[in-house]
């Protein structure tokens, strides 16, 4: 079997040296050999390999490597010059060096007699990569099709065997066919489907937080106490609670796609009737914020379950920063538009301005996301080799090991962080505006823009903590270490600057105290935020499902527990409580937490 390859804009040399051989790059492996010869025992088996290795600048072909034969000269124009090859040897290993891993476009050919001179007419394919064949186990067989595909790490071949007939004793070395095209149809669809979950946590905190500014007009128009704003302000994770397991139960099911799509609906429609329940009366307003609750409820675990099937492990910790600062930049959003809103149109405005723009989403949504990468008919092969990594896609999750994931301590170090993670952090998110205004002073406006502050740093350090953690896991670092780091700088800052917030005189430090503590609990994305992935991908939606259906808990209670402090005691007793949870938290989480697989 004799192969060739020409390469556009590259040189083609003699072989290099055993130093040129071992320059640095990335190495791609095959799983498979292919049978040169027609009616030969194949000599492939599971484990052989194929390697390419990306080096400086010129594709060079290589002879003699592992007990085989290669082509002796290549010219990049004109006819191929018959290969000077080893009759004797049964298969072809080849091992390539080109410049980068950019797009490019490649002729490749394969010939099923050792010494044919008549090659195959040249055909044009992208990426070239590693070989997929017909001759996947040892067998007596004529060659079929061979194909190629293009990826960046190693990975696992799959696919079944074409058979004999299916394709001409020659076979055809074929790739990826797309045409180059505008930068924009280039982007991965990985990062798409992570920026539409971005901006579906963008809406979901523009609709929660509104209600933290529309709260104060709306307790003086009708008359509420500090103890009923905080049962209002609660009554949003009664449901919240309700859809935290069920929507991970559901995701791992049916697929993140549709129950996060249903999710932003329901909860937009709920947003919009919010005025109408309010006037009606109390009771109506209760309702209809647990009922937004519950669409907001299974974004989280929808949200996990989909990346973990689009994401590999070296962006994780990036990708999940990005969707959670979509939160945060939801909160600065919230917090800066609605008191313009209320100046100029009223409370009712924000409620329905925020909850139209579901819609838009949505639409968006049904459009380009997919629940797996198996799913999406317009994933290039080369993609979606990158993201499965080696790995094989597994059947939906049709029932839960309970025992077995209660069983595991890094579970139970997730569940009781993220309560004392969140007592914190809803505190600051429901009752931020009221601090503001009651206790600094300012007006509505003033505390609306001044709320922004904590959230645009945590937007801006969620992405940095993100970098860091994945920068460390590629430099060595185990994941279980830089999870720990990460989420003790998520506890303890917080834990300083709320300690300090009691301490300072003026409004200024105040406001510099709380950016501080928001901006150092950003890194809990790129800790026990992350760690769903780590230690059950396969079960990610359940298990965050778990964990926060403790950490809306410590919301419910820390949200109506606040506004009964505030009625006998001070801001001060708040945050000592806050404090004491994070320092719990830290403890529990460096003894007990792991970023190794513990849930298969």
């Amino acid at each position: 079997m004799a192969m060739g390859a020409v390469l556009s804009s590259r040189t083609f040399a003699s072989p290099p040296s055993s130093a040129s051989a071992s320059a640095s790059g990335k190495q791609h492996e095959m799983k498979y050999r292919t049978s040169p010869q027609n009616k030969r025992t194949c000599s492939s088996a599971p484990g052989d390999k194929f390697s390419r290795l990306i080096a400086r600048i010129t594709l060079f072909q290589v002879r003699n490597i592992s007990k085989s034969s290669a082509l002796e000269r290549l010219q990049l124009s004109g006819q191929f010059h018959q290969p000077v090859l080893d009759p004797s040897r049964d298969y072809l290993t080849r091992r390539f060096y080109n410049a980068s891993l950019k797009r490019r476009r490649v002729e490749c050919f394969v010939s099923s007699d050792p010494i044919n001179t008549g090659w195959l007419k040249p055909r044009r394919w992208e990426n070239f990569t590693s070989l997929e064949t017909a001759c996947a186990h040892p067998e007596y067989k004529i060659p079929g099709r061979t194909r190629a595909d293009c990826k960046a790490e190693q990975y696992e071949i799959t696919g079944s065997p074409l058979s004999p007939s299916d394709a001409p004793a020659e076979a055809v070395l074929i790739g990826d066919t797309n045409e180059i095209s505008p930068w924009w149809q280039q982007f991965p669809k990985r990062w798409t489907v992570v920026l539409l979950c971005f901006f579906a946590f963008l809406l979901c905190n523009m609709d929660r937080v509104n209600m933290s500014i529309a709260i104060l007009p709306m307790s003086s128009e009708f008359g509420w106490s500090p103890a009923t704003v905080g049962l209002i302000q609660s009554s949003f994770f009664w449901g919240y609670l309700l859809t935290q397991i069920l929507g991970g139960i559901w995701a791992d099911r049916f697929g993140g796609k549709i129950v996060l799509g249903f999710g932003v609906v329901w909860w937009s429609i709920a947003t919009i009737l919010t005025p109408i329940a309010a006037k009606i009366g109390l009771p109506c307003l209760l309702v209809m914020r647990a009922f937004m609750g519950i669409g907001e409820g299974v974004a989280m675990p929808a949200m996990n379950n989909i990346l973990s099937k689009w994401v590999p492990v070296s962006e994780r910790s990036r990708s999940l920063a990005l969707v959670y600062s979509g939160m945060y930049l939801g909160s600065v959003t919230g917090l800066a538009f609605s008191p313009l809103l209320i100046s100029r149109f009223g409370w009712p405005s924000v409620f329905y301005a925020f909850g139209s723009l579901g819609s838009i989403w949505f639409a968006l949504w049904q459009r380009k996301a997919h629940s797996s990468p198996s799913e999406d008919p317009e994933l290039t092969k080369a993609e979606k080799r990158y993201i499965l990594g080696g790995s094989t896609l597994r059947e939906p999750v049709t029932s839960i090991p309970w025992k077995l994931i209660l069983s595991k301590p890094p579970v139970w170090a997730l569940i009781i962080s993220h309560f004392c993670h969140n007592w914190g952090t809803f505190i600051l998110l429901t009752w931020m505006p009221t601090y503001y205004n009651q206790v600094l002073k300012f007006n509505l406006t003033e505390s609306g823009l001044l709320c922004v502050l904590p959230w645009l740093t945590m937007a801006v350090f969620a992405n940095i903590g993100g970098w860091i953690a994945d920068t460390l896991v590629e430099r060595g670092f185990s994941i279980t270490n830089v999870r720990k780091i990460m989420q003790s700088i998520g506890f303890l800052g917080p834990a300083i600057f709320l300690t300090l917030l009691s301490k300072v005189q003026t409004p200024a430090m105040a406001v510099l105290c709380m950016a501080c503590s928001q901006g150092s609990d950003a890194f809990s994305q790129s800790g026990l935020y992350s760690n769903h992935q780590d230690i059950g991908p396969r079960y990610a939606g359940v298990l965050l499902g778990m964990s926060n259906t403790a950490g809306v808990l410590a919301g419910v209670f820390g949200t109506a527990a606040t506004g009964y402090i505030l009625q006998k005691g001070s801001w001060d007793s708040v945050f000592k409580v806050a404090v004491v949870l994070y320092i719990v938290g830290t403890v529990v989480w460096n003894v007990f937490s792991t970023g190794e697989k513990v849930i298969e």
